[in-house]
């Protein structure tokens, strides 16, 4: 098979470097002038000018030249901070400027004096650079550019490339107008519009392909890179207003990510999800079997919330589907909730907020207790109910609490033996319980009944744990003195019309599931939960996944990673060792863990590896899903 041979010639300002070089120049030149920023924006205006082909290249030149008053000593400034502005995907693909270092060339309409040292270090030499010179003044100040190079004209690189007649395919890596017109006159066979650092409408309109980054570039000519599959194709789908943080921290790391403000339908989903590799979710949206079968590409489901009992973990688990949710972000949200509506039901603030929003004027201590010295007793001893214990003894209160696990208590807190023996001595009990199935109806007539006439009931936790009916009724015949309710067995799937046997009831705070609903919580949940996603993706690591083998190794550097899933059963991790020793490949890392079900393994290769290898190991008997990461 013959083999056609290219020629990438790459743009320099904003393609290799995030940067235009004379934008950082003019920061160096101009840091003492009162006007610095005016002829800065100056600068930059002209510089887009030139890029979009509204002037000509020479007339943007002259101007800029003009307004940087810059000197031949400022230079080895300006390469000091260019240096520390080479594109992100540029860096991480180092390997690659040095394996075709004979294909590669820089044609910029830039100048050499800055890029050369820069373009150096990606194995470049300075005969491979076609750009433009500085022409300087005795005392080094620079007053204009070689006007004989056909760089420093319009469409320059035209000519440039004519010129440099090279045989074979040739394509074009930039950002802007002089990358493009190269295509349109027929010099270059392809234009890749590079939008890593800058995206330019008239750039990207005249473009064979957009490369979001130096990873699809190489991905799409089939050239060896740092990422087996550029994250600009990984497609992120998030449901129901998920805080627009995550959108941000996702697309920034590289990510294709698409927002729904809604909950979908179980059909809804099917049909979004078919190219989609990571969900996120909040509470309303149920992603079942059939959601789970359907998503082929689908990697991770991520829920923005604590609880994952609209998730099939099972499901996602057989389907090598890692789930990850938000334990922890919310915490302080439903803490403080509790404590102020445990402080509303002792003073019987609601009753008085009511009647007086009903013109009634009911000035009275009967009913109003201070928390000082009450005995709150809380069932669920975790995250919430230890903060919540802790912040609960700062009033002043007593606090008790009870668990099905053997939980260390904090402060002075006091364990109790039984859920019965909670019970009988609390003023308020609050429920922070899980969601497990098991839990249903956890707490109804029994229970209520074994409480102290006139104590509180508090559930944040889940709606199905209260029998609502024994509570309404418990309400109505005056045993206990009041309730706060967030949850409720079923919830509406959006917004609008609720009914409950609660509403109505005047010693009753009703709140529609809002406990973990605050900024903050959201902007905390937003940041952790797209780690996760990042860390896997990224990295392969399942810490804190909530269905799925826990691992966590560092990156690795001149390597190669494969994550391999699988049905837990004897001899996998044989046989994939057995396919990697056969195709002469050695280990330098590998890491398992395991599940009842599945097993789930990293491994890390220090050398090239034969395509065929990979077939191999997803033939593997019990493969679930095979992915090389890099």
């Amino acid at each position: 098979m013959i083999t056609t041979k290219r020629n990438y010639i790459f743009d320099f300002d904003s393609t290799l470097t995030r940067v235009e070089a004379l934008d950082v120049l003019a920061e160096i030149t101009l840091k003492d002038n009162p006007r610095k920023d005016a002829i800065i924006q100056e600068i930059i205006a002209i510089t887009n000018l030139g890029i979009d082909g509204e002037i000509s290249f020479t007339e943007s030149l002259e101007r800029r030249i003009e307004l940087l008053k810059a000197n031949k000593a400022d230079l080895t400034n300006l390469v000091v901070a260019l240096k520390k502005q080479v594109s992100k995907s540029i860096e991480r693909n180092k390997e690659f400027f040095a394996d075709f270092a004979a294909d590669i060339y820089v044609i910029s309409c830039g100048f050499k004096e800055f890029i050369d040292p820069i373009v150096k270090e990606y194995n470049i030499p300075s005969e491979r650079v076609f750009a433009n010179t500085f022409e300087f003044a005795e005392d080094g100040e620079i007053i204009g550019f070689d006007a004989n190079n056909p760089l420093s004209k319009h469409n320059g690189k035209i000519q440039c490339l004519k010129d440099m007649n090279l045989e074979g395919e040739i394509q074009v890596i930039g950002d802007g107008y002089s990358d493009y017109v190269t295509r349109e006159a027929g010099v270059a066979d392809k234009f890749f519009a590079y939008t890593e650092n800058v995206s330019r409408v008239k750039t990207t309109e005249k473009a064979d392909h957009i490369a979001p980054n130096l990873d699809e570039f190489l991905y799409v000519n089939d050239l060896p890179r740092n990422i087996s599959y550029p994250k600009n194709r990984i497609k992120i789908l998030l449901l129901e207003n998920v805080h627009p943080d995550a959108f941000k921290k996702l697309s920034k790391d590289g990510f294709s990510v698409e927002t729904v403000s809604k909950s979908l339908s179980e059909d809804e989903l099917i049909e979004k999800i078919k190219e989609v590799h990571v969900l996120g979710i909040r509470s309303k949206t149920n992603v079942t079997k059939r959601v789970v079968e359907a998503a082929e590409k689908l990697m991770v489901v991520s829920a923005f919330c604590i609880g994952t009992k609209q998730i099939d973990l099972e499901a996602c688990k057989e389907n090598g589907v890692v789930v990850f949710n938000a334990p922890y972000s919310n915490t302080r949200s439903v803490v403080e909730l509790a404590i102020g509506e445990i402080i509303m039901l002792m003073r019987s603030v609601f009753q008085r907020s009511t009647e007086i929003h009903n013109g009634q004027w009911n000035k009275t201590a009967e009913g109003s207790r201070e928390v000082r010295g009450k005995k709150l007793g809380i069932v669920g001893y975790g995250n919430i109910g230890k903060q919540l214990s802790i912040l609960a003894e700062a009033l002043g209160m007593d606090v008790c609490y009870y668990d099905v696990e053997d939980k260390l208590s904090l402060g002075n807190a006091t364990k109790m033996d039984t859920l019965k023996e909670l019970l009988e001595v609390s003023d308020v009990v609050t429920l922070h319980i899980d969601d497990n199935a098991a839990n249903k109806n956890f707490f109804g007539e029994k229970e209520i009944s074994q409480m102290k006439d006139g104590a509180h009931l508090v559930n944040l936790s889940r709606g199905f744990v209260v029998n609502i009916e024994d509570l309404a009724a418990a309400l109505k015949s005056g045993k206990l003195a009041g309730a706060a309710v967030d949850v409720y067995p079923e919830e509406p799937r959006k917004n609008g019309e609720f009914l409950t046997e609660l509403k109505g009831l005047s010693n009753v705070i009703l709140t529609p599931h809002v406990g973990g609903s605050t900024e903050e919580a959201q902007r905390d949940i937003a940041d952790f939960v797209p780690s996760k996603i990042m860390a896997y993706i990224n990295s392969g690591n399942t810490v804190d996944a909530v269905n799925f083998p826990n691992i966590r190794l560092p990156r690795q550097t001149k390597a190669h990673r494969f994550l391999h899933i699988h049905k837990n059963v004897p001899g996998v991790m044989a046989k994939i060792n057995q396919v990697l020793a056969e195709y002469n490949l050695n280990i330098t890392g590998q890491y398992l863990s395991t599940d009842p079900k599945v097993g789930y393994v990293i491994t890390d290769l220090d050398k090239e590896y034969n395509i065929e290898v990979i077939d191999e190991l997803r033939k593997i008997e019990g493969t679930i899903k095979f992915r090389v990461l890099y």
